[in-house]
């Protein structure tokens, strides 16, 4: 595991005023050396139409979480035919109230129907690379 991730997908960060607060964020927390708390989440598509309904979600779903209170970093990528996120949350608790309001919440209604995957969570003081995410999910993640 790394200090943090490289940029790569366009649904990172839209504009590099904002990629800059994020960086700041989780840098802030990586040289304090405080924990805080690491999502990952890898989901398939079940085919080209449940692919389009994803993305009718996951859009949304991003954008709430760039805004949510806590988020100390956010990306999405694709690795291996498997739609990954990784986020960094200064806490659990704040990571679980985005994912239980608004664009997340109705995506997680509709999850079963249009993608198999797993999640997982834990509290660390690295932020994982995107190298490391797929093994991380593939060893430790939960099926969804």
């Amino acid at each position: 595991m790394s200090g943090h991730p490289q940029a790569g997908c366009i649904l990172d960060f839209p504009d590099a005023t904002r990629w800059a607060q994020k960086m700041t964020r989780i840098e802030e927390f990586l040289k304090s050396g405080r924990p805080f708390y690491v999502s990952i989440t890898g989901l398939k598509p079940r085919g080209l139409w449940s692919y389009i309904l994803f993305l009718r979600h996951a859009i949304p779903s991003k954008v709430q979480a760039d805004r949510a209170p806590g988020l100390l970093w956010s990306g999405v990528r694709r690795i291996d035919g498997i739609e990954h996120t990784l986020t960094a949350w200064e806490s659990r608790e704040a990571m679980r109230t985005y994912i239980s309001s608004g664009a997340h919440l109705k995506a997680m209604k509709v999850f079963r129907r249009i993608a198999t995957g797993k999640t997982l969570g834990y509290e660390t003081r690295e932020l994982p690379s995107w190298e490391d995410v797929p093994k991380i999910w593939r060893d430790k993640g939960r099926e969804y």
